[in-house]
């Protein structure tokens, strides 16, 4: 039972930093480094909390975030996203496990879509003459959000 409150508490946490992050990056366009490193240095304690194995739980998460990170850095050097961003996904994957993280990324793809639908509108109606910075971590942190979900409802089921 306790462990259950642990659980709650840091996934609360975590949706509380990805809230943060996703109003800071609409506002400003620039997510906060200490956002992402609390959510890397919490990671570990949901990993026990979940009482995931570091073979393979740990390992893979550690992995994956490793990748993620890579891809999403090759964007940014593109410059088709912030590096904020990258911090911010790469961060996110140490949380979830890997069906998790594919549908958080189908999410937050999906997510993004409608965030630059929304800012094409307001190029075309609104301010004009600057470019279009779109606030992916909107995006990421909508659909980091409804990742956690599943921790907290499935608490009461």
């Amino acid at each position: 039972m306790l462990w259950d409150f642990v659980r709650i508490g840091l996934a609360f946490v975590a949706g509380g930093l990805l809230l943060s992050a996703g109003i800071e990056d609409a506002r400003t366009r620039e997510i906060a480094d200490w956002k992402s490193i609390a959510l890397c240095l919490l990671a570990p304690l949901w990993w026990w909390a979940n009482a995931a194995t570091f073979w393979p739980g740990a390992a893979v998460q550690v992995a994956a975030a490793v990748i993620l990170f890579a891809a999403f850095a090759a964007a940014f050097n593109f410059g088709m996203m912030g590096g904020g961003d990258v911090k911010l996904i790469s961060a996110l994957t140490l949380w979830l496990p890997l069906h998790e993280l594919v549908g958080m990324l189908v999410v937050m793809s999906l997510a993004g879509g409608v965030v630059t639908l929304a800012m094409l509108v307001e190029r075309r109606f609104g301010a004009r003459g600057r470019p279009i910075e779109v606030p992916y971590g909107v995006a990421i942190a909508a659909a980091g959000i409804l990742a956690f979900r599943e921790p907290i409802l499935n608490h009461f089921a």
